[in-house]
């Protein structure tokens, strides 16, 4: 999946996808997992940790752990360093309408989910 992103195929299953860079919070090794991502603005993307069942997922965790060491890649665009927000109150739930309207399948996952799935801005630094 990620060749095809880095190849200029960036949709999976009707979705924007890109490939989230980090690096695992113990064992220090590079991580690549392939994310949906919604705008948010110019240069600016949201992600969301869905999955992982009553935790979030592992790249979530390694992201948080290693802030500073993140990036991202999109079809056909070099590695792009950037910051991750994970958003709190009104802007999270904000977001979160941007992307259950954008994909309503979000909701879905979350009313079967236990934990609120975090959502996160990327920004390029």
């Amino acid at each position: 999946m990620n060749r095809k992103i880095r190849g200029g195929r960036g949709k999976l299953m009707g979705m924007d996808v890109l490939v989230l860079n980090t690096v695992g919070r113990h064992s220090g090794q590079p991580r690549e997992t392939p994310l949906a991502w919604f705008a948010d603005g110019e240069d600016t993307w949201l992600i969301v940790a869905s999955g992982g069942g009553s935790r979030h997922p592992d790249w979530h965790a390694n992201l948080m752990a290693h802030p500073d060491r993140a990036s991202i890649e999109l079809p056909n665009r070099g590695a792009v360093p950037v910051t991750p927000h994970r958003l709190d109150s009104a802007e999270r739930e904000q977001a979160w309408q941007h992307i259950t309207a954008a994909q309503p399948r979000y909701a879905k996952y979350q009313s079967k989910s236990d934990r609120e799935y975090p959502v996160i801005r990327l920004t390029p630094r």
